[in-house]
């Protein structure tokens, strides 16, 4: 089988190299530029806590040295804290880390991997599509041609691929505008963000009233002021003065020592590609969306979009592609981008509305802060993940459901298990392998050795029904579970969103609940596609 061609080299498209190639897939990562990223203090991301774990899962590394997870979060207007968040294990903490730094960590993961070839000065000009396969055409110092077997656009909100395919990209244009600002100083509020909305000292150039503060590791702080709308020039003059008066008015009224590193100005598009899928190429990231008003994190959606990707493109690579799974892809993920799309139309007016009744019925003004808290901590409508609840790939009603804290088709809770060989490892760990994972909840199981359970109760016949199903599964057994009653098997898809949960032992019902989850039956043209593929890679 050829490689799957990846077209871009940011975190998006690197993040779908390394997740395909843990499944043994080959990839091809088209750059266009030289192979290394310019260190931009002043663009960073902000990860949740799965996608941190995400990136740390693909990463091999730890990126809390990288990074800073938030001690916590604070809202004030004029001189008053509206609203205070501790992270801890009720509420994790959001990563915060420079986009530069988290695409070094991704290359340096790939610089060890015989799967994946990076191609750089490689810009793509021709895409050309058959039955079997993708041929692409690249110009630059190494322009040549591509084959592959699919092809996967993460080049952009100016992709290339999209255009070559003639998929249109409605939305609206500059939502919002901040002036950004990345500087070492040292501010009140150790490792905790700070979201301040009408300052009270006056502002240089015309009025925005908001200003977020984001820890960076070394003392260094991500600052952004929310522009007035229009397109007013943002000089050196007008940025210099908001980062004295800003840093004077939380410091007591004079400025404190601080060195600029970084400056710009993040302009907000809101975008949806009309369709992600187009017969062997795809499309992922800003490719594919663009969000970000009202604090929200487009790569973050954009990190989960490989993460949903890559483990239907390796089982299609390896099996034959089963038409419905990979369809779902777009059935997925664009429903959950343009849930959150529309709830942050529906906000904007009311949160950026200004005066008029609205801003004088009681409580509005801490409404408006508690739905920007949202989007910025990705919680509520505007920041929350999302489920695959509606997809076509969630199972009917089971006879043998049961009930737990985690709803079907919702990311699943990282808890301690116990893995085939014995070992302890935690339920994340075992994500992103391409098997389908099943996990028996049994109390007790933690202070036994495995050989004297393994064999005993329930186990011989769920061992048996899970080497029974049709698509390669991993039995895990975890102690406990949240809400989940003892003897209840969960079953998991290997990026961790829960199929279903059945009471005890079910195997006609977990088969036909992984069936469903990987696409459903093989068709006979999808069983020939595999037998040829087989005899290829022979």
């Amino acid at each position: 089988m050829d490689p799957v061609i990846i077209v871009g080299a940011g975190p998006v498209g690197l993040t779908l190299a390394l997740a395909l190639a843990r499944q043994e897939v080959p990839c091809v990562v088209l750059d266009e530029g030289p192979g290394k990223d310019e260190p931009r203090p002043a663009r960073t991301v902000v990860l949740r806590e799965d996608t941190a774990a995400l990136m740390e899962r693909l990463t091999g590394a730890p990126l809390a040295y990288a990074g800073v997870h938030w001690a916590g979060w604070r809202s004030m207007r004029r001189k008053q804290v509206t609203s205070e968040v501790a992270f801890g294990d009720a509420e994790p903490a959001p990563l915060h880390i420079a986009q530069h730094v988290l695409t070094g960590a991704l290359r340096t993961a790939l610089a060890g991997e015989r799967l994946v070839r990076i191609a750089v000065d490689s810009r793509l000009d021709t895409i050309e599509q058959e039955t079997s396969g993708v041929t692409a055409h690249t110009r630059g110092s190494t322009g040549t041609w591509w084959r592959g077997s699919y092809l996967v656009g993460c080049d952009g909100p100016r992709s290339t691929v999209r255009k070559l395919q003639d998929i249109r990209f409605p939305g609206r244009t500059a939502v919002e505008r901040h002036a950004v600002a990345a500087l070492r100083t040292e501010l009140p509020w150790r490792d905790e963000a700070l979201l301040h909305r009408l300052p009270p000292w006056r502002t240089s150039g015309p009025s925005a009233g908001e200003v977020t503060a984001r820890p960076l590791p070394d003392g260094v702080w991500r600052l952004d002021w929310l522009l007035p709308p229009g397109k007013d020039l943002v000089t050196p003059e007008l940025l210099l003065g908001r980062v004295r008066e800003t840093l004077a008015g939380w410091t007591g009224g004079r400025t404190p020592p601080y060195e600029l590193l970084d400056t710009g100005v993040h302009t907000v598009h809101h975008r949806l590609a009309r369709r992600w899928r187009s017969d062997r190429v795809f499309l992922a990231g800003d490719a594919a969306h663009l969000l970000g008003a009202l604090g929200t994190h487009g790569l973050d959606e954009g990190l989960r979009d490989a993460d949903n990707l890559a483990w239907k493109l390796a089982l299609a690579w390896h099996h034959g592609p089963h038409e419905a799974l990979l369809d779902s892809y777009q059935t997925e993920r664009r429903a959950i981008v343009a849930a959150r799309l529309r709830a942050a139309d529906q906000a904007l007016p009311l949160v950026r509305g200004g005066g008029g009744l609205r801003a004088r019925v009681p409580g509005s003004a801490r409404g408006h802060d508690a739905l920007l808290m949202d989007g910025h901590l990705g919680r509520g409508a505007l920041g929350s993940p999302g489920t695959y609840a509606g997809s076509p790939l969630a199972p009917g009603r089971l006879e043998g459901e049961a009930p737990t804290g985690t709803a079907p088709g919702s990311a699943v809770t990282d808890v301690r298990v116990t893995a085939e060989d014995g070992t302890f490892v935690r339920l994340r760990d075992r994500l992103g392998r391409g098997a389908l994972l099943v996990v028996l909840i049994a109390p007790g199981t933690g202070v036994w050795e495995r050989r004297h359970w393994v064999s005993a109760g329930i186990m011989p016949r769920l061992a048996a029904a899970v080497a029974a199903l049709p698509h390669r599964a991993e039995l895990l057994v975890a102690e406990s579970y949240p809400g989940a009653a003892a003897h209840t098997v969960l079953l998991l898809r290997p990026d961790g969103h829960l199929v279903t949960a059945l009471s005890g032992v079910r195997p006609a019902d977990l088969y036909a609940a992984a069936e469903t989850a990987t696409g459903g039956p093989a068709t006979a043209e999808t069983s020939a596609r595999a037998d040829a593929g087989a005899a290829g890679s022979r």
